[in-house]
């Protein structure tokens, strides 16, 4: 079930930008990793945006997350995710782009946000992934915070556990 509702959701995003006068608001999506790291939980969602189409920013709070995130990547399992950063370059060919800041030099529509990372330009997005450790209280905590920000800005937010079965909405 959960696998169906998120295809639905890559398939029907609204692009975050102004109709007219009224700014449209990204949808934020909280996930809690309770069962696995970033590491091994990011792979899978961002194949998902591949397959609807999407390119993706991978946004992390320093240079050694980028590294570790690029060599997850590259040992991903299945599907390859072709990916890069500024130590490839070429990021307008990059379709998952993974950076210390922003914007998004490959046009990501998708926005990743982990290991505390945070973005003031959350509604150049269609979508915002904000992944976080649940097994990290600092973590926790600051992912509430997080939450009650975007609940108060009027973006549309909702709340993804990981369970035995994978990712469960809540």
């Amino acid at each position: 079930m959960c696998d169906r509702f998120l295809s639905r959701r890559f398939a029907t995003a609204l692009p975050a930008r102004r109709a007219g006068e009224a700014l449209v608001l990204s949808d934020i999506g909280f996930y809690h990793l309770t069962r696995s790291d970033v590491r091994h939980a990011l792979p899978q969602l961002l194949a998902r945006a591949l397959a609807a189409g999407k390119r993706a920013l991978v946004l992390c709070p320093d240079a050694d997350t980028v590294k570790v995130i690029d060599q997850s990547l590259w040992q991903a399992d299945d599907p390859w995710l072709p990916h890069g950063s500024a130590a490839d370059g070429d990021a307008d060919l990059q379709p998952i782009w993974l950076a210390t800041d922003e914007p998004a030099a490959n046009g990501a529509q998708f926005l990743f946000l982990v290991n505390g990372a945070t973005s003031a330009q959350l509604d150049a997005f269609e979508r915002v992934f904000d992944m976080f450790d649940g097994n990290d209280g600092a973590a926790v905590d600051a992912a509430r915070q997080r939450w009650t920000n975007g609940k108060a800005a009027g973006h549309t937010l909702t709340y993804w556990q990981q369970t035995p079965r994978g990712w469960e909405k809540k």
